[in-house]
Order: structure tokens, then sequence, then C-alpha cells
């Protein structure tokens, strides 16, 4: 099953941060310029790290956590759902919607990550997106897996330290 991905899913990585801002709540250190970053917690809180960095022009949505010692650079745009553990990057005008960047996880410039899971040490090169919509409307499948996920959005799941090239485009469904 990839539930974790499903956004209706008891188990899955909606329901999952929501516990987990819940327990921690909203927290925007001090550090932060809002008249250079726009944060918008109407769907939900926004949880920043004291020790995460954050540059200019930057736009986060919550739900949304942010890690310690994570830095999100200029003009990137953090969506609904976006967990983004210790020490990752979300890098200049690179896009995080519905994901789970685990420790170390970096997607530094110029990417879309949508409803995917980057292991640890993952590394995606300049302008890589991680397609997580079919055009024909129908769910993703994992043909290497000959699975039907029932979902009808799903990026990517990488495993530790994979490396992904500058410009590359990974299917929906891609493992």
């Amino acid at each position: 099953s990839w539930s974790l991905l499903d956004p209706d899913a008891g188990e899955g990585l909606r329901l999952q941060l929501a516990t987990l801002l819940h327990e921690l709540g909203s927290n925007i250190p001090n550090h932060i310029d809002l008249n250079r970053v726009d944060i918008n917690d109407e769907s939900g809180p926004v949880y920043i790290d004291e020790t995460a960095i954050n540059g200019p022009y930057v736009k986060i949505t919550g739900p949304c956590y942010i890690g310690p010692r994570s830095e999100v650079r200029h003009s990137a745009l953090i969506r609904e759902n976006t967990w983004a553990c210790s020490d990752t990057v979300i890098g200049h005008s690179s896009e995080i919607k519905h994901s789970l960047l685990l420790p170390t996880a970096k997607a530094p410039h110029f990417n879309y990550v949508g409803d995917s899971i980057l292991g640890n040490g993952v590394n995606l090169g300049a302008g890589c997106k991680l397609s997580n919509l079919r055009n024909d409307g129908r769910n993703i499948r994992i043909h290497n897996l000959n699975v039907d996920t029932g979902l009808r959005k799903f990026g990517a799941i990488l495993g530790e330290n994979v490396q992904i090239g500058c410009n590359a485009v990974c299917n929906p469904g891609t493992v």
C-alpha cells in the first residue's frame, strides 16, 4: 500500500504531520523577516525550527514543518503538507508540496517535488522535476513493480543517497 502518500489515509503523511504540529504548535523564529517571507497559516500551523535558515521572498503555506538546521533558499515555494526533516535544503525557486524530505535530502535549485518521499541524503540536480500527475488523469502505476497505487497524485519515492541529474523529469510513480 502507498498509504503514506494518500492524503486521506489515517496513517498518511498529511495526518501524521497534523499530529506532529498539534503537539508542537506554530513556531516562527524571530530572525525571520516577515516583510520578506510570506507565511500563511490559515490552513494549518507552520513550524520552523529556531536553527533553520530562511532566505528572502520565500512563501510558506501550512500545515508545514521545517526542521533543525534546514535551509530554505531565496524564492522557494513551500506548499501545504510539507515535512522537511533536519538538515534539508529547499533551494532557490524550488517548489515542494505534500512531500517528506528525510534528513539531509536536498532539492537545492529550480526543483519541483510533489507528493513524494526523498530519502536520507537524496540530491536533486538543478531543474529536476518529480512529476506527480498523469496527463490522462488515471491512477499512478509503478510499472517495474506492476502495481496500481490507487492514487491520482504520486511523484516519487527516492531511497537513501539517490542522485538525479540536472533537468531530469521523473515520471509519476518513480521508485
